[in-house]
């Protein structure tokens, strides 16, 4: 159900995206993938743990700075941070010990990224921007 629920969220918000015309600027993609690292840190505040709380803001600002750096250079960038966040998810337990973050929370939020990023990637690839070359 959380994969469900994460995959349908995400086409619904990108969907509400294109209509209200949320999405016409460079800025609205970059502000999702800040957003959906930042739970992890609302998770570890909510479960008392400072050190997760530490460990998490470190692990968000790497994909904030993807974030940034997706925002001014391409927004292939922001479709590699929501892939590489959907990824995280499912090793994140690995990573850091955060009493606060739900069972059901990593498959439905991995299901949220990687269906985002994929949306976005669609919307790139119909406005005509190239994918970038393959390393």
């Amino acid at each position: 159900m959380a994969y469900f629920t994460g995959t349908v969220l995400a086409l619904t918000a990108g969907g509400f995206a294109i209509v209200s015309g949320f999405d016409r600027g460079r800025s609205y993609y970059p502000t999702v993938l800040i957003v959906v690292a930042s739970y992890y840190c609302l998770f570890a505040v909510l479960g008392g743990s400072n050190a997760a709380l530490w460990r998490d803001a470190a692990i968000m600002s790497v994909f904030a700075v993807a974030a940034v750096v997706g925002f001014r250079t391409s927004l292939w960038v922001v479709v590699a941070g929501l892939f590489g966040h959907g990824a995280m998810d499912f090793v994140h337990h690995f990573l850091t010990a955060n009493p606060g973050v739900p069972a059901w929370w990593p498959g439905f939020c991995a299901a949220f990224d990687i269906t985002a990023a994929g949306f976005l990637a669609a919307r790139i690839k119909l406005a005509g921007e190239p994918a970038p070359a393959a390393v």
